[in-house]
Formats: structure tokens, C-alpha cells, sequence
């Protein structure tokens, strides 16, 4: 749903410039250094587009408040007595929730991108193979950081309290970094399919199941069994009770080491496969 609000607004003829990179031989191996730097450009890049189309922003705003007063006013007293009562389960949950949901729109705007050739010309530029997609993913975390203060913010405003400022510090950052991960899968959708709404299609097909077969709204254990060994293992699961634990006790849990192994092992694992990819594709 928060995809369909991300898609590249700018045309061709109205592409943001890229600060700092000049036309020139490809470069097959340069250093970390450089690597970095040329990352932090194309990240610039994307947070100027975001300037310039801040109705990227729309869903990250809206959703969030949609969430939170939807559900807790629906699900408040039947699951927890009241809404206060359900708060506490209910806002690390639409944190992640739209957080999770937000990265989809990175694979949408890089398949809209490369459609319009915007990428091609990176492929002359004498920069890091990987700047280009890493530098947009990273651009994409302010999305993802409005959406943790606006999901909280309205928890807030409802009456939530988390009981830590290090714990729900900690709980962000740790929410970023797994969007950030999985915008990794998104992106390679992107590069493999050939039209941004079967992006979209195809990855709100995958994250409905994984957001509904989780604790986010309900407890596991209101669930049958089959479902239930389902939601244990589910990776969402993992990041929405890490985010309790650190943000309602200001603890930290086994399921935040799942939590980050898991997003370091998709880093690991996918982002090459999509620099590949994206290079046999352009």
C-alpha cells in the first residue's frame, strides 16, 4: 500500500544532478575509502530527490497515524482490555510494520529508474559498483526514521509510554538497520523484474503473509498451533519482540541477536547477488 506513494515522481529532464562525479573510465577496483565516499554521494542524491518529491514522505506519515488509532481503538479492548493496555504490544508493532513496509518502495523507484535509464549512465561513471544501489537504500533510512518517530509519536499522543530513552533509541536504530537489509530484497526485485508493478505486486504478496503470520497485532499464543510454530519463527516476529523488550523494558533479548544476524546474513547474501544483477542489467 505505502508503495504506490514512493514511485519515482521526476522525469528525465528534471533528474537530480549528482554532486561531485564527472564522466570518465570505469574503475574495477578501487578502495574501501573512495568506495565509502562515492556511496555518501549517491545518497546525497537520494535525499535530494526526496527534497524536491517530498510526497515520497506521504506514506510514512500517514500510515503510521492510520495504524495506530485504527487498531488500537479496534483490537484495544478485545485483546487487552483497553486501549492503554494494548499500546505497549500494539506501537513497536506498527513501527515495524510500516518500517518494513516502507522499504518495498526502494525496489519499486530503482525498476522505475532503470526504466527511464537514469542508472545507465552510472555505469561510465569512474565510481564503486555498489555506490549507486547502496547509496539509494541509504537514502531511503529517512524514510524509515520518520516512520519509527511517527509511529511512536502518535503512541504517544494515545497515551504510550516506553519506559527507556536509551531502550526506544536503540529499538530505532535497530529498526533502520533491518529495513535497511531487507530494502536489499526489494532491490533485487527490482533489477530482476521488468515493470515496478510487479515489484510492488510481488513483494506486497510476500510481506502480507510474513506481517500477519507475526506478533504484531496479536498475541502468538491466541493462535492455532500450525500458525503459531509459523510466528516463532518468522523474522518479523524476532524484530517486533526486540523492540518490546528494548523500548517496554529496556532490555535487551535474544531476539535482538537473531534479529541483527539475521539482517547482517541479507547484507551478506543479497547485496552482491543485486550489484551483479543490476551490472547485467544495465
Amino acid at each position: 500500500m505505502s508503495a504506490a506513494t514512493g514511485g519515482g515522481q521526476l522525469s528525465a529532464a528534471t533528474e537530480i544532478p549528482t554532486p561531485g562525479l564527472h564522466l570518465g573510465t570505469p574503475v574495477d577496483h578501487i578502495g574501501i575509502g573512495k568506495a565509502i565516499r562515492d556511496t555518501i554521494t549517491m545518497a546525497r542524491r537520494g535525499l535530494l530527490r526526496l527534497k524536491h518529491t517530498p510526497q515520497q514522505l506521504f506514506d510514512v506519515i500517514v500510515i503510521p497515524i492510520v495504524f495506530t488509532v485504527m487498531f488500537a481503538n479496534i483490537f484495544g479492548g478485545a485483546i487487552a482490555g483497553s486501549v492503554d493496555a494494548y499500546l505497549p504490544q500494539l506501537v513497536p508493532g506498527v513501527l515495524v510494520s510500516v518500517a518494513i513496509t516502507a522499504s518495498v518502495v526502494t525496489g519499486v523507484q530503482l525498476r522505475e529508474d532503470m526504466d527511464r535509464g537514469v542508472f545507465d549512465r552510472f555505469i561510465s561513471l569512474p565510481i564503486a559498483r555498489i555506490a549507486p544501489l547502496a547509496g539509494s537504500l541509504i537514502a531511503d533510512v529517512v524514510r524509515y526514521l520518520i516512520a519509527a518517530v511517527m509511529s511512536i509519536g502518535v503512541g504517544m499522543i494515545l497515551g504510550y509510554r516506553p519506559s527507556s530513552v536509551l531502550g526506544t533509541i536503540a529499538g530505532i536504530i535497530l529498526t533502520l538497520f533491518a529495513a535497511f537489509a531487507i530494502s536489499w530484497i526489494f532491490a533485487l526485485m527490482g533489477v530482476l523484474m521488468s515493470k515496478a508493478s510487479a515489484v510492488q505486486g510481488v513483494s506486497m504478496l510476500v510481506l502480507m503473509p510474513l506481517t500477519f503470520t507475526s506478533n504484531i497485532f496479536v498475541p502468538v499464543t491466541t493462535m492455532p498451533s500450525w500458525m503459531r510454530t509459523l510466528a516463532d519463527v518468522n523474522p518479523i516476529s524476532h524484530l517486533v519482540s526486540s523492540l518490546r523488550s528494548l523500548i517496554n523494558d529496556g532490555q535487551v533479548t535474544a531476539h535482538v541477536g537473531w534479529t541483527l544476524i539475521g539482517a547482517v546474513a541479507i547484507i551478506v547474501v543479497v547485496a552482491p547477488i543485486t550489484v551483479r544483477a543490476y551490472l547485467r542489467q544495465a
